[in-house]
């Protein structure tokens, strides 16, 4: 169905019961695998950096604008002056079983008045990359933004050369929307951005399929999946 104005131009359909959303608070984020802290320097920088600083040639930087870190005392001051505010919202995925923060991940460019959040700054270690508990931080984020939040937009964005990211992103069930050219200059370097997102009205298939996956009858007894996510 197409919608006009007076004038008989197209405009979009009318939301006449739309209603800024909250803010997103530092709440914890529980999950079978995981759960997602609100970034504590003093309680997580040890063991991120422990997780962190496996990666001994320092490629989870590559495509950030920070990083790689000399030592933990400086990437724990990283952590205080930089992922304490309230956007970008900063937190630390912690694996369930050992209680380790193996990675970090944030809400930025928050728009509550018409719903549209991205989740960037994404940190995995050595030892949450490519595993169950890394893949359930992002549906434990994406399920909160739609779920208890309300918001209609969920968005991922990368340099367009990280098509690990880019990859990634289709997996977890975003749609590809395009490449932003000359975008940013980071590091030096110039950054065209593919940009990627998930709607509201596309979050109740996705979350089906996500538990579905999640199911523990989904994975043998060494934790392998036996369908995957994108099937």
């Amino acid at each position: 169905m197409s919608f006009t104005n007076a004038l008989g131009q197209p405009i979009g359909p009318p939301l006449p019961d739309w209603k800024p959303r909250d803010v997103p608070q530092p709440v914890v984020l529980s999950g079978r695998t995981c759960r997602l802290e609100p970034i504590d320097p003093q309680r997580h920088a040890a063991s991120l950096w422990q997780a962190v600083s496996a990666d001994r040639e320092g490629r989870v930087f590559t495509y950030l604008s920070y990083g790689p870190f000399a030592s933990e005392d400086a990437y724990r001051e990283w952590l205080a002056a930089t992922c304490l505010a309230a956007d970008p919202l900063f937190f630390a995925i912690v694996e369930a079983r050992s209680g380790r923060a193996l990675g970090l991940a944030s809400y930025l460019r928050i728009d509550p008045l018409v719903g549209r959040i991205e989740v960037g700054h994404l940190q995995f270690s050595p030892a949450l990359q490519r595993t169950t508990a890394a893949s359930e931080a992002m549906f434990l984020m994406m399920r909160h933004v739609f779920r208890d939040l309300g918001y209609r937009r969920y968005e991922w964005k990368c340099d367009a050369l990280n098509a690990k990211s880019r990859n990634a992103a289709l997996r977890l069930g975003f749609r590809f929307e395009g490449i932003f050219r000359q975008d940013m200059v980071y590091n030096g370097r110039n950054r065209d951005t593919a940009w990627l997102s998930v709607l509201d009205g596309e979050w109740p298939a996705l979350e089906q399929r996500f538990l579905r996956w999640l199911a523990p009858e989904n994975f043998d007894a060494n934790g392998r999946q036996r369908s995957p996510l994108s099937g």
